[in-house]
C-alpha cells in the first residue's frame, strides 16, 4: 500500500472513531438529557431558553471543540518534541514547558487577562513566552556533548517543572482571594466553555503550530539519522530543530492558555500511534492529530461522569492514566538507555 494511501486509511479511521466520541461526549454528562433532547436542540428544535439548547450547544459542543483542539495540539507537540530530541518520554509537561507556559498564564492572570478576544492574544503571548524560557532552560541544562539523553532531559524537566511551580505558587500567593479559586481550577486542566472568539483564536494558534510541524515531517525521520546525516542531505538541521521547536511550543502555549496545563497527552497518545502505525512521521503527525482530539475527548467525557453531577477535572484523569504509563516505558522498554 502506497503512503498515501495509508495515510487516507489511517485518518478515515480514526476520523470515524473521533466522531463516535465526540457523539458519546454530546449525549453524556451531569445533566441527564434524553437523546432525544440532545438530537432537537443540535437541529434547532429546541426552545431558544430551554435547558436541552443550553446545555447542548453552550456547554458540551464547545466543550467538545476544545477536547479535539487541545488533545490533538498536545499529541502533536509530543510527536516533535519526541523526535526533535531523538528521545522518546520527551513530552511538554515530563519536560517542564508545560509548567513553563502555565507560569506565564498565570502570570497574564494576574494583570486581569481573561478569554475575552484581545485578552486571549495577551494570555497566549505570556504562555508562548513561559514556554520557550522553560524549553531553553531544560535544553541548557540537559545539553551534554552532541547528545539528549534520557536521564539527564529527565531530570533537567523535573527541576525545571519544580522551578515554575515554585514560581506560580509565589504569584498565587500574592492574587487577590476572589481570583484564586478560579486560578486554582484552571491550573488542574479544564475544558470549560470557551466563549466563541477566543476558540477561533485557539484554532488559529493550532493550525500555525500543526503546520510547522507536518510540513517537516520527513526531515524529522531524518533526524533519527542524527544531525551530520542531515547536513549531507542537504538539510539545515539548525533551521529544522527550530521551526520544529516553535511549533511544538506554540502547541504547548495554545493548549496551556486555553484549558490549562493538561499532563501526559503527548506521551501516551504518540506511543500508542507509534506502536499500532510504526514510526514514521509523515503519518504519525496527522495521525497524532486526531488520535489526541479522541484521547481527551475520551477522559473529558470520564471526568464528566464518574462522580456526576460533580465533575473531576481532565487534567487528573490523563494524570491517572500517564503516571504508570510513563513508569511502564521507563522500566520497560527504555531501561537500558538510562
Amino acid at each position: 500500500m502506497s503512503p498515501t494511501r495509508r495515510l487516507v486509511l489511517v485518518l478515515s479511521t480514526l476520523s470515524g472513531v473521533l466522531v463516535l466520541a465526540a457523539a458519546g461526549a454530546l449525549f453524556l454528562g451531569s445533566a441527564q438529557l434524553s437523546p432525544s433532547a440532545v438530537i432537537s436542540a443540535v437541529a434547532g428544535r429546541a426552545a431558544p431558553e430551554s435547558v436541552e439548547r443550553v446545555v447542548t450547544l453552550s456547554i458540551r459542543l464547545p466543550r467538545i471543540a476544545a477536547a479535539m483542539l487541545a488533545g490533538g495540539a498536545l499529541a502533536v507537540a509530543g510527536v516533535a518534541f519526541q523526535a526533535l530530541t531523538r528521545n522518546p518520554l520527551a513530552e511538554p509537561s515530563v519536560l517542564g514547558i508545560s509548567a513553563g507556559a502555565a507560569f506565564g498564564v498565570v502570570i497574564g492572570q494576574s494583570f486581569g487577562l481573561g478569554l475575552t478576544l484581545r485578552e486571549a492574544v495577551g494570555l497566549t503571548a505570556f504562555a508562548f513566552a513561559g514556554a520557550l524560557i522553560a524549553a531553553g532552560a531544560v535544553y541548557l541544562i540537559a545539553a551534554v556533548g552532541r547528545g539528549l539523553s534520557i536521564q539527564t532531559l529527565l531530570l533537567a524537566g523535573v527541576i525545571v517543572g519544580i522551578f515554575f511551580s515554585a514560581a506560580i505558587t509565589v504569584v498565587i500567593s500574592l492574587l487577590d482571594f476572589n481570583r484564586l479559586g478560579g486560578v486554582v481550577h484552571w491550573l488542574l486542566g479544564n475544558l470549560a466553555p470557551i466563549p466563541p472568539g477566543a476558540l477561533g483564536l485557539f484554532a488559529i494558534l493550532s493550525a500555525l503550530g500543526f503546520a510547522l510541524v507536518v510540513t517537516h515531517a520527513r526531515e524529522l525521520n531524518l533526524m533519527a539519522l542524527g544531525e551530520e546525516a542531515l547536513l549531507q542531505l542537504g538539510v539545515a538541521a539548525d533551521r529544522l530543530k527550530l521551526t520544529i521547536f516553535l511549533g511544538a511550543a506554540l502547541l504547548t502555549a495554545s493548549v496551556v492558555a486555553f484549558v490549562g496545563p493538561i499532563g501526559f497527552v503527548g506521551l501516551i497518545v504518540p506511543h500508542v500511534l507509534r506502536i499500532l502505525l510504526g514510526s514514521d512521521n509523515r503519518l504519525l503527525v496527522p495521525a497524532a492529530l486526531v488520535g489526541g482530539g479522541i484521547f481527551l475527548l475520551a477522559a473529558d467525557t470520564l471526568a464528566r461522569s464518574i462522580v456526576a453531577p460533580a465533575e473531576l477535572s481532565v487534567g487528573v484523569i490523563t494524570s491517572f492514566c500517564g503516571a504508570p504509563f510513563f513508569i511502564y516505558l521507563l522500566r520497560t522498554r527504555y531501561r537500558a538507555n538510562l
